[in-house]
């Protein structure tokens, strides 16, 4: 009894000695105990395997409600080091010409088309036709008519067809337009959108008419364009803009350097927004409101992101943006979940129609519509 007392006493002081767990730790220890997620999976192909599709199937390794199990290239060095890197099965494997046979595979549920801009529209088209749905990296084409041409063809195969806009699944993001929405912003009087770098090799496809459609504008200006949309609550309903183009060797005809533009909208608002493949450091969005403000610095980048309102600072834990997206996009295919900020084909139109616009009011120097 005695030698029982000893060894409850020495186990006392013991526990004593351990440093208390915080709540943080705590959650963390339950979380390890949260049933594994059983529900629908949602199979997904890349079609494209440069970079950024290399990062999203990297991003994927991790997430619960979507898999990668096939790929697309027109290399074949790429399908065999991405089927040992990858494990994908040779089943799912296809090139460029082949990939219309996806329609007899019931393996692939969606396929991610992840190539120059150029290739956006066709190769979605034929996803489409193929019955798979379409998830489709961001520009959705190199204008609104190629748009509406993938979205009619999702349409008549009844297939869905979403647009790679990771920012619209991020929390800090998620959380200003929140309180956008809820009111404790006030009226929105003024966003700013400075969005560019300094572009690298001259050669690259980003700088060719042909698969780009165009240069800075249609790459991370597109982040200023939809950025403005999601964070002002509105649709514009005018823009303005100006090129300023410095090295005419990089950037040849019909590929901007530099765009500087203006949208209006309903309320009054406006945004004045930068696109440039020419200046670093440029990742930040501000949102001006009558009760308050939300600035976002980095805003678009892969992260983490960094944020701060009239409130203080967002501390949203930052999670791969990719594997945010992926899973969600599962979630809105199999489960039909509504996005607060919604990535469907309609919600990349409405950006075409904008990107052409503003390259309309380059050329003409004028005030362009979007009634």
């Amino acid at each position: 009894m005695k030698s029982r007392r000893n060894f409850l006493q020495k186990l006392s002081a013991s526990l004593i000695a351990l440093p208390a767990l915080s709540d943080l730790e705590l959650k963390t220890v339950h979380s390890n105990d949260e049933v594994p997620y059983e529900g629908p999976v949602l199979k997904v192909a890349i079609l494209g395997l440069g970079s950024y599709g290399t990062r999203v199937a990297d991003a994927m390794q991790t997430c619960t409600r979507a898999k990668l199990v096939g790929v697309i290239s027109g290399t074949p060095s790429k399908i065999t080091a991405w089927q040992a890197k990858y494990g994908t099965p040779e089943k799912n494997c296809y090139n460029y010409t082949n990939f219309d046979e996806i329609k007899n595979n019931p393996d692939i549920d969606a396929v991610y088309v992840i190539t120059p801009n150029s290739l956006h529209a066709p190769y979605s088209i034929r996803v489409a036709k193929a019955g798979k749905h379409v998830i489709c990296e961001k520009p959705m084409s190199m204008n609104a008519a190629q748009a509406r041409q993938m979205i009619q063809a999702c349409k008549t195969a009844k297939v869905k067809l979403l647009v790679g806009y990771r920012m619209h699944f991020e929390p800090k993001t998620l959380e200003i337009v929140r309180m956008r929405k809820d009111g404790e912003l006030g009226k929105i009087m003024f966003f700013q959108a400075l969005c560019g770098f300094r572009i690298g090799d001259p050669n690259q496809w980003r700088l060719k008419k042909e698969l780009a459609g165009g240069g800075s504008l249609m790459d991370i200006g597109l982040y200023a364009v939809n950025g403005s949309r999601y964070m002002v609550g509105e649709e514009p309903i005018w823009v303005t803009a100006q090129e300023t183009k410095i090295d005419k060797v990089k950037f040849k005809e019909g590929v901007d350097e530099t765009i500087t533009f203006q949208l209006g909208f309903p309320s009054g608002a406006v945004a004045s927004c930068l696109s440039t493949y020419s200046m670093n450091g440029l990742d930040r969005f501000y949102l001006n409101a009558e009760k308050g403000f939300a600035e976002m610095q980095p805003s678009t980048g892969y992260g983490p992101i960094k944020a701060r309102t009239n409130k203080g600072e967002l501390t949203h834990a930052h999670v791969t943006h990719q594997t945010v997206q992926m899973d969600e996009m599962s979630d809105i295919i199999l489960a039909g979940k509504v996005p607060v900020v919604p990535v469907n084909g309609e919600e990349g139109l409405k950006d075409m129609i904008i990107l052409d616009a503003i390259v309309a009011a380059v050329k003409s120097g004028k005030k362009v519509s979007l009634r």
